[in-house]
C-alpha cells in the first residue's frame, strides 16, 4: 500500500495523484499556455477537488463541472484534443481516486461520471465562445482601425495605403460595388490557397457557397446600393484545393468625397479551426458516445421543434410539410440479465449492434433514431400528413422489431434480442414533449406487459387511467398518516341458525378528491410500494380492538366468541416479523387468538414452501384461524390442503352464482358439494362469499356450508351495525 505525503491526508494524497494524471495528460495539448506542467499541475488540484466533491454530493449536482471546463479555457488550455483528454482522465481515474463517500452502486457511481464529464464539456464550450468572441472583438477593433487607415489611404496617400494593406495580417480585399475585386493583400491570398492573383479580376457574386446564410446577399445588396455602410457574417469559401475556408467576415463601404458609394473594404479572419472545434463540441454534446446515435438532448431539440404548432423556427423542409408526427418508444427485454451474466462490456457491445441495426430502420428524411439512455431508444417520425401516417410509424415500429429478429453474434455467442415498443401519433401543437414521451412510456410497458417483442398505439383512456394509478401511488404514503383509511365490517353468518359468528375486516380509502375508494383501487398500489405492510398492521391493529370492543359489549348472540377476519396479503406472509407483530397487536388489544382469523389467498400459497409456510403454522399453534381465501381459483392439487395450517375454506363466489335463483345449476350443486364433503373431511369448515339470495343461502345450507356473508345479509358497514345485526334475526334479508 502506497504512503501517503507526511502532514496530508490519504483523500488529499489521492486528490494530488489525480491532479497529476491529469496534468501528464492535457499539459502537451496546450502549446500556448506559459505555465509549466508543475505548475499546470498545482493549478488543477482545485479543479479536482471540485470534481471530487460533486462526485460525493448529496444531492448530486453535476454544476460545478462546468466551472471546472471554465477554468481550463482561462488558463488557455482551448485545444480540441484537451478537452478529449480530460473527459479521458474523469471517465477512467475520478471514481478510482476520489470515489463516493460513503460508496454507491457502481451504476450510479458512473453515471454521475459522465453526467459530471458532459457539465464539464459544456462550461469548456461556453467559456470558449466567450473566449472567441473577446478575440473576434479585438480583431474587429484591428479591422475598424485598418478600415480607417486604408480609408485614408485612399484619399491622401497611395503608399501609406499599401504599406497598411500589405503589412496586416488580417486578410483585406477591395472591390468596386460592381462586385469586380480589384486587389487582395498576401494575407487573402494565403488563406484562400492561392498564392497567384487569381481572385483579383473575379465577380464578388461568383464566390457562392451552399452553406451562405439567407441573409447574406440581402446585406450585400443593400451594401453597394448604398442604403448601410458595413455588415459582419461569418461566410464558407472553397479554396483552390476544394476544401472549405469559413471566415468572419466584415464589409464596409467606402464613398468618394461626394458620398457616393465607390468601393466595398472586405476584412476576413480564418476560423476555420474555430468553427470545427465548434461542430466537433456540438457533435460530442449532442450524440451518444457509446453508439453515436443522436443523444437525449438533441432528440429533445427535434422533438419540442416538431411538436411546436408551425414545425419550429428552425424547420427544415421535413419537419414543416406535415402537420403530424410520429413517435416510436423503444426498450430491450431482459437486457439486464445480459449485463448481470455477461458483463457491461459485452452488454456495450450489444448496444452498439442493437444501434446499428436500428439506424438502419430510418433512413427517410424526417426519420430519426436516438438513444436516450441504458436499453432505451426511440425514433421520431415528422413531415407525415393524413390518414396514412399512423400506419408509417407502426410500419417504422415493425422494422425495428424485424431488425432485432436475428440474434446478434459476439464473441462467439449468439445472444437474441427481444424488444418492446410504445407508439405515439398525433397532431402538431397538441401536447407537449413530457406528455409525449409520457404516453410513449406507458405504452411501451403496455407493451411489455403483454409478454413483450412486439408494439402497441397509445390510447388516451390508458394514459388516463395510468396516470390516475401513479397519482394514487404517490398519495398513499401520506394517507396513513393523514388518517385518511377505515374500516368497514361485513358480517359472516352461521347458516345452521343464522347467527352472526363474526365480521371481516375491509379497509376503505376516503380520498380527498377522488372519495371513497374500494381495496381493489389501492391494495394492489401499497402492494407494490411496499406500503401495505404497515398499512395491514394498521387494519390488524383497528381490527382487533373492535373485536375486543364487541366482546365486551357481549356482541354475540350466541355461544362463542365474536372473531374478526383480516386479510393478510403476500407481502405481509413474507415479511421476517409477521408473528412477532401479530403477538404485539393480540396482547396490546387483550384479544384471545382464537378471535382472530388470517385470510390468505390461495394463489399466494400456491407452491409455498415449508419455510413460507412456517409462519402460518407458528400463528395457527398460537390459537389463530387460518382461512384459505378465493378457494377454487388456484387451478391446484386440492391433495396440498392436508399440508396447509388452515381451518376454513372461503369458497370462491364464482361457484355459487347458478345457485341464486330456482332451479339452482346442478353442476354448481355437484362442486360445491364436493369441495365441502372434501373440507369436512380434512375438518375444514367452509364460508361462502357473495352470498346474494334466500334461495342461495338455502341452497348452501342444505349443502352443508358452515358460514356465509354477502348482501343478502348485509353489505359492508361501520361497527355498530353489525351489533345491531348480531342482536336480530341475521337469517333475514338485511333492510
Amino acid at each position: 500500500m502506497a504512503a501517503t505525503t507526511p502532514g496530508t491526508a490519504p483523500g488529499d494524497d489521492r486528490l494530488r495523484r489525480f491532479a497529476a494524471i491529469w496534468s501528464r495528460a492535457v499539459h502537451p495539448a496546450m502549446p500556448a499556455t506559459t505555465m509549466t506542467r508543475a505548475e499546470f499541475e498545482r493549478y488543477l488540484i482545485p479543479l479536482a477537488r471540485t470534481l471530487r466533491d460533486a462526485l460525493r454530493a448529496r444531492p448530486f449536482d453535476p454544476k460545478p463541472g462546468a466551472r471546472v471546463g471554465e477554468a481550463l479555457v482561462r488558463a488557455q488550455c482551448t485545444d480540441p484534443e484537451a478537452l478529449a483528454q480530460t473527459l479521458g482522465v474523469i471517465e477512467s481515474y475520478l471514481v478510482l481516486y476520489c470515489p463516493p463517500e460513503p460508496a454507491l452502486p457502481a451504476e450510479e457511481s458512473r453515471a454521475r461520471c459522465a453526467r459530471l464529464q458532459h457539465a464539464v464539456a459544456s462550461g469548456f464550450a461556453r467559456a470558449l465562445r466567450a473566449y472567441t468572441l473577446a478575440e473576434q472583438e479585438a480583431v474587429a477593433g484591428a479591422a475598424l482601425a485598418a478600415h480607417a487607415e486604408c480609408e485614408e489611404a485612399l484619399h491622401h496617400s497611395e503608399q501609406r495605403f499599401r504599406a497598411v494593406f500589405g503589412s496586416t495580417s488580417v486578410g483585406v480585399g477591395i472591390a468596386d460595388v460592381e462586385g469586380r475585386i480589384l486587389r487582395v493583400n498576401d494575407a487573402l491570398k494565403r488563406m484562400f490557397g492561392d498564392p497567384g492573383s487569381m481572385l483579383a479580376g473575379r465577380n464578388v457574386g461568383e464566390l457562392v457557397h451552399p452553406d451562405d446564410s439567407a441573409d447574406f446577399w440581402v446585406l450585400y445588396r443593400e451594401l453597394v446600393r448604398g442604403e448601410r455602410d458595413r455588415y459582419r457574417v461569418e461566410k464558407p469559401y472553397y479554396r483552390s484545393d476544394g476544401s472549405v475556408l469559413w471566415t468572419d467576415m466584415s464589409v464596409s463601404l467606402l464613398r468618394d468625397a461626394s458620398g457616393e458609394p465607390r468601393y466595398q473594404l472586405a476584412m476576413m479572419e480564418d476560423i476555420t479551426e474555430r468553427r470545427r472545434l465548434h461542430e466537433r463540441l456540438r457533435y460530442e454534446a449532442t450524440h451518444d458516445a457509446l453508439t453515436g446515435l443522436p443523444n437525449r438532448a438533441l432528440f429533445f431539440e427535434r422533438l419540442d421543434r416538431a411538436l411546436a404548432p408551425d414545425g419550429g423556427e428552425e424547420g427544415g423542409p421535413e419537419e414543416s410539410a406535415g402537420g403530424r408526427f410520429g413517435l416510436v418508444y423503444l426498450d430491450l427485454d431482459g437486457f439486464k440479465s445480459v449485463n448481470d451474466s455477461l458483463g457491461h462490456t459485452v452488454g456495450d457491445q450489444l448496444l452498439v449492434a442493437v444501434a446499428d441495426r436500428l439506424r438502419g430502420c430510418a433512413t427517410a428524411p424526417g426519420e430519426l433514431v436516438a438513444r436516450l439512455g441504458g436499453d432505451e431508444f426511440v425514433a421520431l417520425v415528422t413531415g407525415i400528413t393524413g390518414p396514412s401516417a399512423q400506419a408509417h410509424v407502426t410500419a417504422l415500429a415493425r422494422r425495428m422489431l424485424a431488425a432485432l429478429a436475428e440474434p446478434v453474434r459476439l464473441d462467439g455467442r449468439d445472444l437474441s434480442v427481444r424488444a418492446s415498443i410504445g407508439v405515439v401519433e398525433g397532431a402538431r401543437g397538441e401536447l407537449g414533449a413530457a406528455e409525449v414521451l409520457r404516453s410513449a412510456d406507458i405504452t411501451m410497458y403496455r407493451a411489455k406487459a403483454a409478454g413483450g417483442n412486439r408494439y402497441e398505439l397509445a390510447d388516451a383512456d390508458t394514459d388516463a387511467r395510468v396516470i390516475a394509478r401513479h397519482s394514487l401511488t404517490n398519495c398513499l404514503p401520506t394517507a396513513l398518516d393523514n388518517g385518511e383509511f377505515f374500516i368497514e365490517y361485513q358480517p359472516l353468518v352461521r347458516l345452521s341458525d343464522g347467527t352472526v359468528r363474526g365480521a371481516e375486516a375491509l379497509v376503505r380509502w376516503l380520498h380527498p378528491a377522488h372519495g371513497v375508494l374500494g381495496p381493489d383501487q389501492f391494495i394492489p398500489l401499497a402492494e407494490s410500494t411496499g406500503l401495505i405492510v404497515p398499512l395491514g398492521r394498521w387494519v390488524l391493529e383497528e381490527a382487533a380492538r373492535q373485536a375486543r370492543s364487541w366482546r365486551c359489549e357481549g356482541a354475540a348472540a350466541h355461544d362463542g366468541p365474536m372473531r374478526v377476519n383480516v386479510n393478510l396479503s403476500p407481502s405481509q406472509l413474507r415479511h421476517p416479523s409477521l408473528v412477532a407483530d401479530i403477538v404485539a397487536v393480540l396482547d396490546n388489544a387483550g384479544l384471545d387468538p382464537s378471535a382472530l382469523c388470517l385470510e390468505v389467498t390461495e394463489n399466494a400459497l400456491i407452491g409455498a414452501d415449508e419455510a413460507e409456510l412456517r409462519p402460518l403454522r407458528q400463528l395457527a399453534d398460537l390459537g389463530v384461524d387460518i382461512a384459505l381465501d378465493d378457494f377454487g381459483t388456484g387451478y391446484s392439487n386440492l391433495s396440498y390442503l392436508r399440508r396447509m395450517p388452515v381451518s376454513t375454506l372461503k369458497l370462491d363466489r364464482s361457484f355459487t352464482r347458478g345457485m341464486q335463483c330456482a332451479p339452482a345449476d346442478p353442476v354448481d350443486v355437484k362442486i360445491v358439494e364436493g369441495i365441502v364433503s372434501l373440507a369436512h373431511t380434512l375438518d375444514l369448515s367452509v364460508t361462502v362469499e357473495g352470498v346474494e339470495t334466500g334461495a342461495q343461502a338455502d341452497h348452501l345450507r342444505l349443502l352443508g356450508c358452515d358460514t356465509a356473508q354477502g348482501w343478502y345479509y348485509a353489505r359492508p358497514g361501520p361497527p355498530e351495525r353489525l351489533h345491531a345485526l348480531s342482536l336480530a334475526d341475521a337469517a333475514s334479508p338485511a333492510p
